[in-house]
């Protein structure tokens, strides 16, 4: 999502005339788009405005710098007061007013310095307001938000304070964005949204439209692949798995949190959902689309966990069986009730639970990869690779591939043969 925003961003900046540089010290302004969701992104914004800093010093350049994202958002002033550097503060609620906000930051020369803090939620939804056609920076695979927002409320997640309620964009504007990126050079659209799958919104025919309804509008378009991402448990419907088998251009991938396996951990996390729960959405989607690959995110050492719990976990993955998970130590956020909580889990603990599951998690990849050898895959290829005739790509189910081929090849859809596999990719030779 933070991808998709820089990436408007920089569409609303063009037409004041700015355009990238390769490096800070060359910059007039520089924007830090945040994540707030554990505490070691958060404080990465303090450490890189000071290196910033030193670089603004010995090139003497009057750069403006922006903090944008969630930390924007959660922090407000703060920022200013603990980095009086900065001169613009926003959410990512707001970004949408970048070209007014940078006017009002303008000082005369020898006039003291103008900041702002601008976190109040506007009244107009800033997707009516972005009305410069779309031209991804990633144009063959493009991000595409549909949805924004959270109402889930889980105990350890600041995503309802930074992002706000669930809102679901009207099928017009997501299908006209569609079009405009399809235009530019698009192949794969990647739906986004905090909860994607929770989407419901009105469709063309002004009638309310499901997720999986906007999806199969969109895959009547000139577009070769359809991904989506994130999902949460409690809105995977019938008719979304089922969407898997039916219409072909959405690819066999699913990432799918789950968190922990912990049923008593589940609870307390807020999740609104159980062990059973979980598996019988795996089950079910196996069903309708048997290779699908299934990804996740786990978080180890929520307060009170137990060993017990963490070995549930650890069930879980054992059968499930992910294709690629990403995981975590618990990172307490300001605010949210699990904060508050009691029995904290030691980071010696937590550290020595994480490496047991990423061990088990890369053990997977590695046997889901191996799987692959030898046979023949569609790969999408969207860039360069490292080296002269070299390609990189992606397959069908959102493996890494790299080949050997000419750059004519970029944009389009290739059968090639997996000769190896490795922890994190595949290796082929065009068929």
């Amino acid at each position: 999502m933070n991808e998709y925003d820089s990436e408007r961003m920089a569409e609303i900046l063009e037409p004041l005339n700015y355009f990238p540089v390769s490096e800070p010290g060359k910059a007039d302004l520089i924007i830090l788009n945040t994540c707030h969701i554990r505490e070691k992104a958060a404080e990465k914004i303090y450490s890189e405005l000071g290196r910033i800093k030193k670089i603004n010093l010995s090139s003497k350049r009057d750069t403006k710098i922006a903090v944008a994202g969630c930390v924007g958002q959660a922090q407000g002033q703060e920022i200013i007061n603990r980095a009086p550097m900065v001169d613009l503060v926003f959410g990512p609620l707001t970004y949408h007013q970048l070209p007014e906000m940078l006017e009002s930051i303008k000082t005369e020369k020898g006039l003291p310095k103008k900041r702002l803090v601008n976190i109040d939620v506007p009244d107009v939804d800033k997707f009516d307001e972005l009305k410069e056609p779309r031209k991804s920076l990633k144009s063959i695979s493009s991000l595409l938000s549909i949805q924004e927002g959270c109402d889930k409320f889980c105990s350890f997640c600041v995503v309802p304070y930074t992002r706000g309620v669930e809102i679901s964009r009207p099928a017009n504007q997501i299908m006209k964005e569609a079009i405009e990126l399809i235009e530019s050079g698009a192949k794969e659209l990647i739906l986004l949204g905090q909860n994607v799958n929770a989407w419901s919104g009105k469709g063309l025919d002004e009638s309310s439209w499901t997720f999986p309804r906007l999806i199969r509008e969109l895959s009547q378009l000139s577009i070769e692949r359809i991904r989506y991402i994130t999902s949460h448990p409690r809105d995977m419907t019938d008719e979304l798995m089922r969407s898997h088998k039916d219409i072909q251009k959405l690819q066999p991938y699913l990432h799918l949190p789950v968190q922990s396996g912990s049923d008593r951990v589940l609870k307390e996390m807020n999740r609104g959902y159980t062990f059973a729960d979980y598996m019988k959405i795996i089950d079910k989607t196996r069903e309708y689309r048997p290779d699908i690959a299934v990804s996740g995110d786990f978080i180890v050492g929520f307060p009170g966990e137990t060993d017990k719990d963490f070995q549930d976990t650890l069930r879980i993955v054992e059968e499930v069986k992910y294709a690629h998970a990403y995981s975590f130590k618990y990172s307490s956020r300001p605010g949210t009730p699990a904060s508050m909580m009691e029995n904290h889990i030691e980071e010696d603990v937590k550290s020595e639970r994480l490496k047991i599951l990423q061990d088990l998690i890369k053990q997977q990849t590695r046997d889901f990869n191996k799987s692959f050898e030898g046979k023949e895959i569609d790969v999408l290829i969207d860039k360069p690779g490292n080296g002269e005739d070299r390609l990189s790509g992606r397959s069908a189910y959102l493996q890494t591939v790299h080949m050997d081929g000419k750059a004519s090849m970029i944009g389009q859809i290739i059968k090639a043969k997996v000769s190896k596999s490795r922890d994190n990719s595949l290796e082929c030779v065009i068929s």
